[in-house]
C-alpha cells in the first residue's frame, strides 16, 4: 500500500477550501471568509496582455528573479513608499507572497530548525514551516495583539532561524507599531537570526495608523527579509504576483529555489504588475477609505453583544473576536452560522488559537452594501447563539 508523506500528514488541512465546501453546500451564503478585496484592478491592467503579446520573446522563459522593468519599478516603489533605500538587498519577483515565504524558509532553514510565529499567526506560514520539516514555535502576542518582546526573546534557542511578523496583521487587523517592529528587528540582529516581515496589507491602514517597513532601518539589510503582495492592494489575487526584498547574500540561494520550483514568475502577470505599480497607491486609497465605513459598521454591531471581546483593528480588513462561552467551539460556530444564518467566517483554530472560541471575519471581499448585509447576518447569528 502506498503511503503519504508523514511530513504532509502533519500539516493542517487548508481552512479556506474547507469553509468553501460548506458555502457551496449552502447556496446563498454571504462569505466573510477569504481575505480578498471587492474592487477591480486598475483599468490599465487589462492592456497588459496586448503588451505581453507584442514581443514573441515573452513566450519563452524569462529571468528567474523577474523581468528587469518590473524589478526597477519595484525598487522605485520601495524607496518612495517604504523608505527601503539600502542597495545591499536584492528584489525577487515571486508568484505571490506565499511563494516568497516558502522561498525564504527553504533558503535559511535546515530540517528541525525553528521559526518563531506570533500567535495568532497566518496559517499558511505555519503550514509552510511544517512542510519543510522545520518547527513552528508559537509565541503569544500581548493583550493588544502586539508582539511581546520579552516572550519572543525567551523563545529563541540555538535552532531558531527567524522571527516572523505580519503587519498589518492577518488575522487580527492590528498594525504593529514602529517601536515594536524596530525592537523585533534589533533582537534578530543581536541574536544572529532573520526577521521575516510580511507586509501584504501595507496600504490597508485606518484611524491614523501607519505602516512601517523594518527593512528601512539603517542596519537592517543583512538580516531582514521583506515580503510584499499585489493580491490585496491591487486586486491581483489570481494573477499570483508578489515580491521579496532579501539580503544580497541570499540572492543565489533564492534563485536556486525559484528556478527549481517555478523557473520564472508568470511573465504576463509581471506585465500586469507593472501597470499596477504605475497606478501606485493612490489608486487603492479611495477604495481602502471606503472600507472604513464597513469596518465601523462591523465594530458597532459587535459592541451590541456582551459576550464578544475584540480588539480595535486599525489595519487590513479583518475583525478577530473571541466568544466568551466555554460551551462553544469555533468550528461549530462557523458551521452553524453558514447553515442557519447564511454567513461564512473562519475559525480561530486555523490561526493557532486552540484555547477559546475565536472567529475571523473579513469585510473586504464584498461590495460595501453586500458586506453590511453579511455583517447583519453574522450579528443576528451570534446574538442567537450566545445572547
Amino acid at each position: 500500500m502506498q503511503m503519504l508523506s508523514n511530513r504532509i500528514k502533519a500539516v493542517q488541512t487548508p481552512i479556506i477550501p474547507t469553509v468553501g465546501d460548506l458555502i457551496a453546500a449552502n447556496p446563498g451564503t454571504i462569505s466573510l471568509g477569504q481575505g480578498v478585496v471587492y474592487y477591480d484592478p486598475p483599468d490599465s491592467v487589462f492592456s497588459a496582455p496586448a503588451k505581453f503579446n507584442s514581443d514573441p520573446e515573452n513566450f519563452r522563459y524569462q529571468f528567474v528573479e523577474g523581468i528587469p522593468e518590473l524589478r526597477a519599478s519595484i525598487r522605485h516603489k520601495l524607496i518612495g513608499d517604504n523608505k527601503i533605500q539600502n542597495r545591499l538587498n536584492e528584489i525577487v519577483v515571486t508568484a505571490g507572497s506565499n511563494m516568497g515565504f516558502l522561498n525564504a524558509i527553504l533558503a535559511i532553514c535546515d530540517p528541525d530548525d525553528e521559526v518563531i510565529l506570533i500567535r495568532p499567526w497566518y496559517f499558511n506560514h505555519e503550514m509552510a514551516i511544517r512542510m519543510v520539516n522545520c518547527i513552528p514555535v508559537s509565541v503569544d502576542s500581548n493583550e493588544d495583539y502586539q508582539p511581546d518582546l520579552t516572550a519572543l526573546e525567551e523563545a529563541i534557542t540555538n535552532r531558531t532561524r527567524a522571527i516572523v511578523t505580519v503587519s498589518p496583521n492577518n488575522p487580527t487587523g492590528v498594525v504593529y507599531t514602529q517601536e515594536n517592529l524596530t525592537a523585533v528587528n534589533n533582537l534578530c540582529k543581536q541574536r544572529g537570526i532573520f526577521h521575516i516581515s510580511d507586509e501584504a496589507y501595507e496600504y490597508f491602514c485606518h484611524d491614523g495608523a501607519e505602516h512601517f517597513s523594518a527593512a528601512s532601518l539603517d542596519d537592517a539589510a543583512s538580516h531582514t527579509i521583506s515580503l510584499f503582495s499585489l493580491s490585496k492592494s491591487y486586486s491581483l489575487a489570481s494573477w499570483r504576483m508578489g515580491y521579496m526584498v532579501v539580503p544580497e547574500q541570499m540572492f543565489l540561494a533564492i534563485r536556486k529555489i525559484q528556478d527549481t520550483n517555478v523557473i520564472c514568475p508568470p511573465v504576463i502577470s509581471q506585465y500586469a504588475a507593472l501597470e499596477c505599480l504605475k497606478a501606485g497607491s493612490s489608486y487603492c486609497a479611495p477604495m481602502i477609505e471606503g472600507l472604513g465605513s464597513v469596518r465601523k459598521y462591523f465594530l458597532g454591531g459587535l459592541k451590541t453583544i456582551s459576550s464578544v471581546d475584540h480588539c480595535s483593528p486599525t489595519g487590513a480588513f479583518y475583525v478577530f473576536f473571541r466568544i466568551n462561552d466555554s460551551n462553544l467551539k469555533d468550528m461549530q460556530v462557523v458551521q452553524k452560522l453558514i447553515q442557519d444564518y447564511g454567513v461564512a467566517t473562519v475559525p480561530g483554530q486555523a490561526f493557532g488559537m486552540e484555547n477559546g472560541c475565536f472567529i475571523r471575519a473579513s469585510y473586504g471581499a464584498l461590495e460595501p452594501t453586500v458586506a453590511k448585509k453579511g455583517i447583519d447576518r453574522l450579528i443576528e447569528g451570534l446574538t442567537a447563539l450566545i445572547g
